[in-house]
């Protein structure tokens, strides 16, 4: 027998190629191995992706493919950093990454995608884990604010903290520059102040909408009528299906804080209840300013019809903090996304969390919406 072998703790196997088969389960996995002082490996990273495991498959292949991985690696090594673990296999190629956590510690971090990789994604994996320091952390994440297939910034300030606030969460988040898809660039600092426990939370009560409101924004040498044209294409769309509510959708050209050029639209609804919601999008080569602006209003009309108290992106980035908390969640939702089933099976493979979903039937509407439910595992911060 290997001398060396019961100084290694078993580590909780997760297999990375179930459902979402994402980069979510690599966040999901390694934040609770952080929080919880539990080893993970997690096999078949990305196996579903076209480009699997933690790979930038070279220089001359597509951009994206550079971006999505790195983006990997640096939030695996934050949360190392974050923990003092040993990470093995984080490294471009690899489709196994094991880590072992030490013990978390607040202090100074710097986290650079070197890409347009998503800065908020990085905030999603250390965010949990700054939560149980012993002190408050302070966090530079460089990259995309405002990057394809992540959450941009906006979203995450003025829907993402709000609600994470009904937990107990406390962060603060300044954007110094912004950052755009394919430059990056980017760069926000975070301060995360410790809590000794999350608090449950139920969201079940939509109410009424009674305020809508957003930001279109263009950066670099894009001309400011893009941003006016975003934002009167997306207040018409709303307008065909909400008549009475006044809406403001600034159109803002963003002078000496963004890193190349872009352009972006958010829109966030909010109900008599405290509940958000949002549709966003990003300006792309060759399409219409128009275009941007009636994809994110649609957006956000989808997310307000199903009578939920979250909207569909919402959803799985609130699961490891159900599984956290100590007492029972309870959140009304739309359709429960794959993201959303992806985040509650590793969370109930890490925790002893335990979740149910049930449907509800309205007779008043066709709507059809989900309660997620969870009792937490109370995670209690130690260091504190």
């Amino acid at each position: 027998m290997d001398p060396d072998s019961e100084s290694v703790p078993a580590a909780q196997e997760v297999d990375g190629s179930v459902m979402e088969g994402g980069g979510q389960i690599l966040r999901v996995a390694a934040a609770l191995s952080c929080i919880t002082g539990a080893a993970v490996n997690i096999s078949k990273v990305r196996a579903g992706r076209s480009s699997p495991g933690l790979r930038h498959g070279g220089w001359n292949q597509r951009p994206q493919i550079w971006t999505h991985q790195t983006k990997h690696l640096s939030g695996l090594q934050l949360v190392s950093d974050l923990c003092g673990g040993v990470l093995q296999g984080a490294n471009i190629g690899s489709t196994d990454v094991r880590l072992t956590p030490g013990k978390i510690r607040s202090g100074s971090y710097t986290a650079d995608t070197q890409t347009a990789g998503s800065v908020c994604l990085l905030l999603q994996v250390a965010l949990p884990c700054a939560l149980f320091t012993d002190a408050s952390s302070q966090f530079c994440l460089k990259g995309g604010t405002n990057a394809e297939m992540a959450p941009q910034i906006d979203y995450t300030l003025k829907v993402f903290k709000p609600v994470l606030e009904k937990f107990g969460v406390h962060f603060d988040c300044d954007i110094r520059m912004r950052g755009y898809y394919p430059k990056g660039g980017g760069e926000v600092s975070v301060t995360v102040n410790p809590l000794k426990q999350l608090q449950p939370v139920t969201m079940i009560e939509r109410g009424n909408i009674t305020k809508i409101h957003g930001r279109a924004h263009v950066a670099g040498v894009l001309p400011y009528k893009l941003a006016k044209d975003m934002s009167a294409a997306a207040v018409r769309t709303i307008r065909k299906e909400i008549k009475d509510l006044y809406i403001n959708i600034q159109a803002l050209q963003e002078k000496d804080k963004a890193c190349g050029s872009g352009n972006g639209i958010i829109i966030i609804a909010e109900s008599s209840t405290g509940c958000l919601f949002a549709g966003s999008a990003l300006g792309k080569k060759g399409v219409y300013a128009d275009k941007v602006g009636i994809e994110a209003a649609e957006m956000l009309l989808r997310n307000i019809r199903h009578n939920g108290c979250v909207d569909e992106f919402l959803q799985d980035q609130l699961i490891i903090f159900m599984a956290a908390a100590k007492g029972t969640s309870r959140i009304r939702t739309g359709a429960v996304t794959l993201h959303t089933q992806t985040a509650i099976h590793v969370a109930e493979q890490l925790t002893e969390a335990k979740f149910t979903i049930t449907k509800c039937e309205d007779e008043l509407s066709s709507s059809v919406t989900f309660i997620i439910e969870c009792q937490g595992s109370g995670v209690d911060n130690l260091n504190l």
